[in-house]
C-alpha cells in the first residue's frame, strides 16, 4: 500500500509538472521558449510521471475489487465519491493537453535540423532550406508535442491520486451508487 504522504507529495508533483506545462506550451504558442527542450521536457517528466505511477497503484489498490459498469460510461470509471465537477475539469484540461498536442503535430513539416550552416527540414527525403525562423518553430513545436503528452499525463496523475486521498472521507457506496460489479 502507498502511504498517506507520498500521495500527497505525488499529487503535488503531478499538479505542479501540469502547471509547467501548461505555461511552457502557452508561452511556444505565444511564439517564445523559456526553456530548452531537455530541461523543459525532463522536468515535466520528472514531476509527471511518479504521480502518474503513485495514482495508477493507489487506484488499482482501493479500486481492485470492482469492475467498469460500462466500458463507455465515463461515470462508471470515476470512483463513486468524485465530484462531478472535479472529473468535468480533469476531463477538460486532458482534452486541452491533447488538443494542444495535435495541432502541433498538425503544423510539423519535417524534421528540423542544422546541416553546414544551413537549417534545413527534411520531409520524404526531401530538403528544404528554411529561414532560422521557421527552424526555431518547428523546435517550438517538437517541445509543445513532449509537454503536452506530459501535461495530459499529469492531469491524470493529480486526478487519480486526489481520489485516492479522499477516498478515506466518501461514505460506502449503495448498490446504485457501487461503481460496479465485483470481479470474479
Amino acid at each position: 500500500m502507498i502511504s498517506q504522504r507520498w500521495l500527497v507529495v505525488s499529487g503535488a508533483m503531478c499538479a505542479a509538472g501540469l502547471l509547467w506545462s501548461a505555461v511552457l506550451i502557452t508561452t511556444l504558442v505565444a511564439g517564445a521558449r523559456l526553456v530548452p527542450t531537455g530541461w523543459a521536457v525532463g522536468v515535466a517528466a520528472a514531476l509527471s510521471v511518479p504521480g502518474v505511477i503513485a495514482g495508477v497503484i493507489g487506484n488499482r489498490w482501493y479500486y481492485r475489487t470492482t469492475r467498469p459498469r460500462s466500458p463507455w460510461s465515463l461515470t462508471s470509471w470515476v470512483p463513486p465519491h468524485v465530484p462531478h465537477w472535479a472529473s468535468m475539469l480533469a476531463g477538460v484540461l486532458f482534452f486541452a493537453f491533447w488538443l494542444a498536442v495535435v495541432v502541433a503535430f498538425a503544423g510539423l513539416d519535417g524534421k528540423a535540423e542544422l546541416r553546414d550552416g544551413q537549417y534545413v527540414l527534411t520531409d520524404n527525403g526531401r530538403t528544404t532550406v528554411v529561414t532560422e525562423s521557421d527552424y526555431r518553430h518547428q523546435g517550438h513545436l517538437e517541445q509543445q508535442i513532449s509537454l503536452g503528452i506530459l501535461g495530459a499525463l499529469a492531469v491524470g496523475g493529480t486526478f487519480m491520486t486526489g481520489a485516492v486521498l479522499t477516498h478515506h472521507a466518501a461514505p460506502q457506496p449503495t448498490e446504485t451508487q457501487s461503481a460496479g460489479q465485483a470481479l470474479a
